[in-house]
């Protein structure tokens, strides 16, 4: 495949923005089925015109089928969909993209999605699916029966989107709540994925960021709290959100003389309450009764979810601050991270791409 990559790019490399802009459609529909036209447009940031003369196109082929309600990809062009997918990548040069991360951050495995989530919805959606399919893929391989999960919006998605039939493993919130709208609190996302998975479930009722005192308290007088902290506390997978320090500390309330001085020493990412700044030094740490930074050694593995350009710098201070097992990410993000390592190390360029 590799070769006839090469090939194409050389040789009709106008084919390749043609196959890529076609494969965001399909993409784009699959996920939004039925969309009309107008709507389709306007996610992709295309004009009608030309997103008429395209879809017209893949209706032809038998990729698309149009309704009153809107347009739909058909069987076959599901299973186009899934053969496109791999090989957008290699188009992309996102594999070498990978192979470049995964050396320079010590990680196993790294996922790169298509797109940018900070502009594509239907992007932040395919990195829950791949964090769905991860998670499976480790169960099914016996690589553990407790699973934790942060919230947010992307660990959502993957909720949504997972399936399986594990009757012996347990899902349980990797910290307490955060005041977010109830479909993103990491209590409800672990209820969530274990009814999709046939699994069970625990549920964490501590908020984030209580005084030490208070948690100590909480954590003496209630036994069935000691229990979840205790199962949560020896997890053997965890998939955890990677956010912006300064988005997560207004996101947990801090006051803002806080907030000013993390910002000050440079904290630029935060995951399970630890914010660090771009070389993973910690700047600061909230209190939990859930998972905290010096928990995660303790953990089997630890996949690490986020996307969006935005989030580089992010990505890059927490995966440098702790160990991230699998890192599923999109290509705007992992061209960034990669970017601001190439101007570390006094690269020209990314090698390969």
């Amino acid at each position: 495949m590799d070769n006839l990559v090469n090939l194409q790019k050389k040789i009709v490399p106008e084919m390749t923005d043609l196959l890529i802009e076609r494969y965001r459609i399909l993409r784009q529909v699959s996920n939004e089925q039925p969309i009309g036209r107008r709507a389709l447009a306007g996610r992709l940031n295309l004009s009608e015109r030309v997103l008429r003369s395209q879809v017209d196109f893949l209706k032809g082929c038998g990729l698309l089928s149009y309704s009153t309600a809107g347009m739909s990809v058909t069987e076959e062009g599901n299973e186009i969909l899934q053969e496109l997918a791999e090989y957008v990548r290699k188009l992309q040069g996102l594999s070498s993209l990978e192979q470049f991360l995964l050396e320079r951050l010590s990680i196993k495995k790294v996922i790169i999605i298509p797109g940018d989530s900070d502009r594509e919805q239907v992007v932040k959606r395919e990195i829950g699916r791949a964090a769905a399919h991860t998670l499976v893929s480790l169960l099914e391989e016996d690589k553990g029966r407790v699973v934790a999960v942060s919230g947010g919006t992307t660990l959502a998605a993957a909720a949504q989107n997972i399936r399986g039939n594990f009757p012996d493993v347990v899902v349980v919130p990797a910290r307490g709540g955060l005041g977010d709208t109830l479909e993103l609190q990491a209590n409800t996302i672990a209820t969530v994925m274990a009814r999709n998975l046939k699994a069970s479930y625990r549920q964490l009722y501590v908020p984030d960021s209580v005084s030490q005192e208070i948690l100590n308290s909480i954590l003496a007088e209630d036994a069935g709290i000691r229990a979840v902290v205790n199962t949560i506390k020896h997890a053997d997978i965890l998939v955890h959100g990677i956010g912006r320090a300064d988005v997560m500390a207004r996101h947990r309330h801090l006051p803002q003389p806080l907030i000013d001085r993390l910002l000050q020493e440079g904290a630029v990412g935060e995951a399970v309450g630890q914010y660090s700044d771009i070389k993973g030094c910690q700047v600061y740490m909230t209190n939990n009764a859930g998972l905290m930074m010096h928990d995660l050694p303790h953990i089997g593995t630890i996949i690490g979810v986020a996307g969006g350009k935005s989030k580089a710098r992010a990505i890059l201070a927490v995966s440098r601050a702790t160990r991230q097992d699998i890192l599923i990410t999109d290509e705007a993000a992992a061209m960034e991270v990669a970017s601001v390592m190439e101007k570390e190390e006094g690269l020209d360029r990314i090698p390969g791409l």
